[in-house]
């Protein structure tokens, strides 16, 4: 499994929109706010990266409040 964080950065006025289309989905495990450069942060699990594209395509790209994100892919530190 692959622990992703996305941030968001969103159009204003537009968060509650964003996080109430992404909540429901099953791979969306943490949804927060944020203060700062990004609006909000997002903690998905995908399987591998087809899904993490399948992810992105299916899901961010067609929520057109959404005007940038970045992609983090997290890593363990040994065990």
């Amino acid at each position: 499994m692959m622990e992703v964080f996305i941030l968001i950065v969103v159009k204003p006025g537009n968060e509650e929109k964003v996080f109430n289309k992404l909540k429901d989905n099953p791979r969306v495990r943490e949804i927060y706010r944020l203060y700062g450069e990004y609006d909000i942060v997002v903690r998905i699990e995908v399987g591998n990266i087809r899904e993490l594209d399948e992810f992105h395509d299916n899901v961010l790209r067609k929520i057109k409040e959404i005007e940038m994100t970045e992609t983090l892919i997290a890593s363990s530190y040994g065990s």
